[in-house]
């Protein structure tokens, strides 16, 4: 008698991601967006900025118009709105 092929319903997240990654994969999306937002709340902590990075691929590109950031290295305020609400 031959041996019979064994099935699997489910691939183990590790055997694709490995196990760092298989942690987050394992996660429900609510439980995702849960930890997304503390890793962003730790990342503007560090210092992170929002800020895009300049393209300077990008045909619109200037590079004396590029603005170094604020010069203690933490974001600064800008103005989002001139006129009333």
């Amino acid at each position: 008698m031959e041996p019979r092929a064994t099935f699997r319903s489910m691939i183990d997240p590790e055997e694709l991601v490995g196990g760092e990654w298989a942690d987050w994969y394992r996660l429900s999306p609510a439980e995702r967006w849960l930890e997304s937002e503390r890793l962003w709340i730790a990342y503007l902590a560090m210092g992170g900025t929002l800020d895009p990075e300049p393209d300077t691929q990008s045909p619109f590109f200037d590079p004396n118009s590029s603005c170094s950031g604020a010069p203690h290295g933490r974001p600064s305020l800008r103005v989002l709105r001139r006129g009333g609400v």
